[in-house]
């Protein structure tokens, strides 16, 4: 009875600053779904229902300092219910076999894989001999050879390669095919021949009727600012980065300027912010207007009908429309006599961002988005209220940049780190002299251009953003090229982020000193990541590339092929090296022989082609053989071959054992394809 008091005492004096802890629940909730080990069944959701409804009577009924634990297990309740209907009301077919042949669909999107390949994502699917039921409703293909630039809407056809969306490049890892399936993918390939235009645009549908005009805007931007300056604009403007080359996205990148790229809640931001002020000024100076009608409000609905605008030209999506979410909810603020900022108005931000997807919990733009913002809005809560001053006022602008950029900084440091694996260096500098320039130059001409163009002189606007732009990739390029401008670190291991989160979360939310145990979850996350061990062997879901952890780092058995595969491991372990250098660390065989490799006691043989194949007729225990052919063998040997692989997925051999990534995602509907 004494620890029940003691519970109630706590949340008593907690009242009051609780509602911030709703999206915590709430996302808890979410990440219990995804962490299930199998898909929940109707018993898991009849249980979910229960404790919704006597969490939310406990809530409504509940005596004094106990409502809020009712709350919370309605929230935790909903969130499963939330996440699993989600997953649900996206399904649609997934390709279940490899398919060579034509293909043909209608244009709904545009972009760049990560190779600078341009890519195309098509509906109205139809592939030859594959009845309508097992067609995908979507599927994305990357152009290898020389094609023109479809417009949206256009009905194109090829001749390419289409197979499932893949899985894990090893256990516990980043897998692709939850990501597809919440976005609809059913399939993934590319074409080498020629792309034929089947018919022109002429679906009336709104969204392709937006994604036209904004191809034709981001072309339009691209043809005043040729180069990759163009590139940024387009990118800045309408979201298409298909004109920045990969060297000027590698120096963002290292610089810690990647994510001005993105129109994330800085962009959207800016752009509400300088309209809200323009609007509110131009209407201060007119007397017969300020005096009689709510000026303040009147701006704010203009700066929410331009966010919504740079939504529909930005493309809609994810990250933008999370901060159109959280722009609104500070405006509507404004609207009912509310504070714009506050903890408060990021959780409703937060709340609705996972109410309408609740899959982007995982993923890093969100993680990143309110990690920057609740901890901003936190600091400057609390310089607010003791009054704290940095500095003399003419230097306040540029103070408050410099504690901004820390602080957004420090916030985001771990979750860039454990998803990207990189640290930047110097980017704290990089952002401090290019931040600026995005509020004060780069938005404002970027609302210029739009306000000029219906008269044909958004040339001006578009050359103002230039000189802006042009001094941030100079930034990128001269601080990516600095002597360890970027450093790398191992993937930490799955309870990392979640104890951060926690720790920073008491440390921010919770009232009273007890808030300082918010530092013993974040120590001992730092702690499990800096002891983590990575697999000494990793093996590719398709049997075409291994990995063997030596001193020196990881060896790889290929130096070219499976280049994806490659590049996630390298980073996973820390490493900046190529596929090339990682796989001079082992001794190559001649062509047609097999790699071998020992890692302990284990040997490791790869086996890669029909020639290498042949040379194979038995083994022996203690060697573990890996074959992109299938294969088989006499001997004691373990033997992973075509067929055994696409059954168990991407393998990893370490501290733990043999590990399948078929065992560690669990059996999901994004990964019942492999079952099949």
């Amino acid at each position: 009875m004494r620890v029940l008091h003691r519970v109630e005492h706590t949340l008593l004096r907690q009242r009051g600053h609780l509602f911030p802890w709703a999206p915590v629940c709430l996302g808890v909730g979410i990440g219990l779904y995804f962490a299930w080990p199998v898909e929940p069944g109707a018993g898991v959701y009849a249980a979910a229902m229960m404790v919704l409804a006597a969490g939310t009577r406990l809530a409504w009924r509940g005596a004094g300092s106990w409502s809020p634990l009712g709350a919370a297990l309605a929230l935790v309740a909903l969130g499963i219910m939330l996440a699993g209907a989600r997953a649900h009301r996206v399904a649609g077919p997934v390709l279940d076999f490899r398919y060579y042949g034509p293909i043909e669909g209608r244009v709904v999107a545009l972009d760049r894989s990560a190779s600078d390949a341009l890519r195309v994502t098509l509906d109205r699917v139809r592939l030859r001999e594959t009845a309508p039921h097992r067609t995908p409703n979507r599927v994305r293909v990357s152009f290898h050879g020389p094609a023109p630039e479809p417009q949206p809407g256009a009905r194109i056809m090829t001749t390419g390669h289409l197979s499932p969306p893949g899985g894990p490049v090893e256990p516990g890892g980043y897998d692709f095919r939850r990501h597809a399936w919440f976005n609809g993918l059913g399939a993934v390939g590319y074409t080498r021949t020629p792309v034929l235009l089947a018919a022109p645009p002429g679906d009336g549908r709104a969204g392709l009727r937006i994604e036209a005009i904004r191809m034709a805007a981001s072309a339009r931007v691209r043809q005043v600012l040729p180069g990759d300056v163009g590139g940024f604009a387009a990118a800045v403007t309408t979201g298409d980065r298909s004109g920045v080359g990969q060297a000027t996205l590698e120096a963002l990148r290292a610089s810690n300027l990647a994510h001005l790229l993105a129109i994330s809640g800085l962009h959207m931001g800016l752009l509400a912010g300088f309209v809200f002020g323009g609007l509110r000024m131009a209407l201060a100076l007119l007397p017969v207007l300020a005096l009689r009608w709510p000026v303040r409000k009147i701006a704010a609905c203009g700066a929410l009908v331009a966010a919504a605008g740079y939504l529909a030209l930005s493309g809609g999506n994810v990250a933008t429309e999370r901060a159109f979410v959280m722009v609104a909810v500070m405006l509507g603020a404004l609207l009912v006599d509310r504070r714009a900022i506050s903890l408060r108005a990021v959780a409703v931000a937060a709340l609705i961002v996972l109410a309408l997807r609740p899959e982007a919990l995982l993923g890093p733009g969100f993680q990143m988005s309110f990690a920057a913002t609740t901890a901003l809005v936190a600091v400057f809560g609390w310089m607010r209220r003791i009054e704290v001053r940095p500095g003399p006022r003419w230097l306040a602008p540029v103070l408050g940049v410099a504690i901004s950029s820390a602080v957004a900084g420090l916030a985001t440091a771990p979750i860039g780190a454990a998803h990207f694996n990189t640290l930047s260096h110097y980017g704290l500098a990089a952002n401090l002299v290019s931040v600026p320039l995005m509020g004060t130059l780069v938005i404002p001409a970027a609302v210029l251009a739009a306000c000029l163009a219906p008269l044909g002189l958004e040339w001006i606007g578009l050359k103002l953003m230039g000189l802006g732009l042009r001094w941030i990739l100079a930034v990128a390029e001269w601080i990516s090229g600095l002597d360890g401008a970027q450093g790398h670190v191992a993937s930490p291991p799955p309870a990392v982020l979640p104890l951060i989160a926690l720790g920073f979360l008491l440390l921010i939310l919770w009232q009273g000193r007890s808030r300082l145990a918010g530092i013993l979850p974040v120590l001992a996350a730092f702690t499990l990541w800096a002891g983590a061990d990575r697999p000494a062997i990793l093996v590719a879901e398709s049997g075409t590339l291994v990995g063997v952890m030596t001193t020196d780092g990881r060896a790889l058995s290929k130096a070219r092929g499976a280049g994806f595969v490659a590049g996630v491991w390298l980073e996973n372990d820390g490493d900046g090296a190529e596929q090339q250098t990682a796989a001079g660390r082992g001794a190559m065989p001649q062509r047609g022989l097999p790699w071998r490799m020992r890692a302990g006691s284990v040997e490791v043989i790869h086996v890669s082609g029909k020639r290498a194949a042949a040379r194979m007729d038995s083994c022996s225990k203690g060697q573990l053989i890996v074959s992109s052919v299938p294969l088989k063998l006499t001997g004691g040997c373990e033997v992973f071959d075509p067929q055994r692989l696409r059954r168990t997925g991407s393998l990893s051999l370490g501290a733990k054992g043999l590990r399948q990534a078929a065992d560690h995602g669990g059996r999901r509907l994004w990964s019942a394809v492999r079952d099949q």
